[in-house]
């Protein structure tokens, strides 16, 4: 796209020495009378036709050129459109998982914190079965943070379901049936 904007510079350059020359070569074109009142005036021979034929294939060319510029105006429209299409769809994409990140980082903290619980209550029965009673609020302390870890690892196991999920939807909707 960049290197558009030395092309079209050229371009209407070019088109506006073309137009300078129409109109010098228009004003040119017209004979001056000479004699005195209208004595030995030649008359008018008309347009020189070697002239009009340069006229008119420069303003062919003018013609061109311009249908040419108008051209890669609108090529460089749709360009640009492309790319603002394709930054909003990236934007949107990022944003989405950003989000899908955040999500999976929290049930990733929370899948540590019960394992960190699990693995204390396990350490505290296990001393408690090392002196031989196992303390029945430590059992139930051990069963409840190891359900804990459970729930945390499933969170965490459906979060990735779902960006999966989420990356999949797009394909199977472009996907022809």
């Amino acid at each position: 796209m960049s290197d558009l904007a030395p092309v079209e510079k050229r371009l209407s350059d070019a088109l506006e020495r073309i137009a300078r020359q129409i109109e010098k070569g228009a004003s040119a074109a017209k004979p001056a009378k000479g004699g005195v009142f209208g004595l030995g005036a030649r008359p008018d021979a008309g347009p020189d036709p070697e002239q009009v034929a340069v006229v008119s294939s420069l303003r062919e060319a003018l013609e061109k050129e311009r249908a040419a510029n108008a051209q890669l105006n609108e090529r460089v429209q749709q360009v640009k459109q492309r790319q603002e299409t394709t930054i909003a769809q990236l934007e949107r994409r990022l944003a989405r998982l950003t989000e899908q990140l955040d999500l999976q980082s929290l049930e990733m903290l929370r899948l540590k914190k019960a394992n960190a619980k699990l693995i204390e209550a396990n350490a505290g029965l296990r001393d408690a079965q090392v002196e031989s009673f196992p303390d029945a609020t430590l059992i139930n302390k051990s069963i409840s943070a190891e359900l804990e870890a459970l729930q945390a690892e499933r969170r965490a196991e459906m979060a990735e379901m779902e960006e999966i999920l989420a990356e999949l939807k797009p394909l199977l909707a472009a996907e022809p049936r």
